[in-house]
């Protein structure tokens, strides 16, 4: 097995630099003895909001901000991220970054933003995960543990933690698909018959909601922070912003909708590296969870279905942005067939009834 060294921030893309005179001034105020920034790096992940690496003379910081350019209406909501981590905190649930402040005063650096302290460790992602050689009984331990661990994300108590005020669990599941729809109507480019057939499905299927939890909405091994020395150890869980109160079942079935499998095309692949030998099948994931929690998972196509088609939409928004010209990221100028490849695979699990 490859060394295997801690997530680390490289140089920052063209466009996307911060005003560090500014931003110093404003987390000097904000933070007593927050110091100076000595350094500034860009994490590489992800399509969606932008995450930088601050380092002052005695801590490392992760800053969040949205995606230069971005106009979608109750996405990139920095301040509800930030609140669900003090909520998190609040509420006793260790695996998270620490969180410093919030600013939403655009004069800083032109949007709203927060600040976290760093956990370091392993990121688990797709195009360097491979390259690391790791054995089919670490991948099969360190998935199960990823299961487990939603698990325990499903059972923390939402009532008395206040963490119930993050959503409104009644109808959730109808206003999902609603809101997803919508939101693809706003940023198509392109005619794509299967999006249209995967909410029509959608709409005339809507199965009796479960007991709602606090659900993440974008859990994958990118978004959990890994112990180097035992890949089972998750020390955090990452990246909140969708975080809401629902059936669990859609985090489950939004889980499974980025969890490629061998057979699956090189785009499903891109998005998580559990194509690996060893890593449990989307079958396994799903009774692996339904064993733990204890909950009926026998409609669990319904929820696969919505992640793909909500994972698509997400595709969409990035891709339409990209079209426009509000983001020049290169990585960005393929996505349309990303797109397409998700759909097809719903309508094949509408077809097939079962998990494609």
């Amino acid at each position: 097995m490859a060394e295997l060294t801690p997530d680390s921030a490289t140089s920052i893309r063209p466009g996307e630099e911060l005003d560090l005179t500014t931003l110093t001034a404003f987390l000097n105020d904000a933070v007593p003895g927050f110091g100076m920034i000595t350094a500034c790096g860009q994490f590489p992940g992800g399509y969606s909001n932008l995450t930088y690496l601050l380092k002052t003379g005695s801590q490392e910081y992760v800053l969040r901000r949205p995606p230069f350019g971005a106009t979608i209406k109750g996405g990139h909501d920095m301040g509800r991220e930030f609140r669900v981590l003090s909520l998190l905190q609040s509420a006793g649930y260790p695996k998270i970054p620490e969180p410093v402040a919030f600013c939403d005063d655009e004069s800083v650096l032109g949007c709203p933003f927060y600040i976290m302290k760093r956990v370091s460790g392993i990121i688990l992602r797709a195009q360097t995960a491979p390259k690391m050689s790791l054995s089919e009984e670490i991948m099969r331990r360190a998935s199960e543990s990823l299961v487990d661990n939603l698990v325990q994300l499903h059972a923390l108590a939402i009532q008395n933690t206040g963490l119930v005020q993050l959503g409104k669990p009644e109808g959730y599941i109808r206003r999902q698909v609603e809101g997803w729809h919508r939101r693809y109507l706003a940023s198509q480019t392109d005619d794509l018959p299967d999006m249209d057939e995967l909410a029509r499905w959608l709409t005339a299927h809507l199965p009796p909601e479960n007991p709602p939890t606090l659900l993440h909405n974008d859990y994958k091994y990118d978004n959990v922070v890994l112990n180097p020395d035992d890949l089972t150890d998750i020390r955090a869980v990452l990246d909140w912003e969708m975080c809401t109160v629902g059936d669990p079942l859609m985090d489950v079935g939004t889980a499974l909708s980025y969890w490629a499998e061998r057979n699956d095309g090189p785009f499903e692949k891109s998005f998580n590296l559990t194509w690996l030998p060893g890593n449990l099948t989307r079958q396994e994931f799903a009774d692996r969870y339904a064993e733990g929690s204890g909950r009926d998972l026998s409609t669990i196509l319904y929820y696969y279905i919505f992640g793909l088609f909500k994972n698509s939409v997400v595709i969409q928004q990035i891709y339409s942005r990209y079209q426009k010209g509000l983001t020049q990221d290169p990585r960005f100028a393929g996505l349309l067939a990303g797109v397409r490849a998700l759909a097809r695979k719903g309508a094949q699990s509408i077809e097939h009834h079962k998990m494609i």
